[in-house]
């Protein structure tokens, strides 16, 4: 009988926040996203402590470039467990990624397990050096709109609202439905 994977201490949460919020606006909701549209980030750090017991390190990452800090979310997700990282570059720098991506680097050296909450392809190349041996890493957001290399990686997806139930309301999505979940009630309503 072989012995269990060790279960590492932590797992470490990396959201990509203007990803996520672009996404959920543009491609499902197509229109700004109000506040009880938007995803109850609490749940997210609940659902990672769930998945092998952790202690969930929540980093949500922000551009913060143009000066107009928005400070009221920043405490909102401060409150829901996150450590807010404000970011600023200069010109058209995608500051937020350069953050996740350095981010993604320095935990090759540690032993956390990682969720990265994004559907942008520029973390591929830090995720996949991150695979192998026993740390669980795994990308988080809405699988349809992931970028399918992580799928070619054979890294684990958990969908944001089938998975976390980080909405209080269904989204107006359009997905692959598994058989075996499809119930007919949903769209018969």
């Amino acid at each position: 009988m072989r012995d269990a994977a060790p279960v590492a201490e932590r797992i470490t949460v990396l959201i990509d926040g203007e990803n996520l919020d672009t996404t959920l606006g543009t491609s499902i909701l197509q229109r700004a996203p109000r506040p009880a549209d938007r995803p109850r980030w609490e749940r997210v750090l609940e659902f990672a402590r769930g998945l092998r017991g952790q202690e969930a390190v929540g980093l949500f990452f922000i551009n913060a470039t143009s000066g107009n800090t928005p400070w009221p979310f920043v405490a909102a997700i401060q409150n829901a467990g996150f450590r807010a990282v404000l970011l600023a570059g200069t010109g058209h720098e995608k500051v937020v990624d350069v953050g996740i991506q350095r981010t993604l680097e320095a935990l090759a050296d540690r032993d956390d397990d990682v969720i990265v909450g994004s559907h942008d392809r520029d973390f591929a190349p830090q995720v996949e050096q991150l695979l192998g041996g026993d740390r669980e890493v795994a990308m988080l957001g809405f699988p349809e709109m992931m970028s399918g290399v992580y799928a070619e990686l054979g890294v684990r997806t958990y969908d944001l609202e089938y998975d976390v139930h980080a909405f209080n309301q269904r989204l107006p999505r359009i997905r692959v439905i598994p058989i075996g979940e499809f119930d007919p009630e949903e769209f018969l309503a």
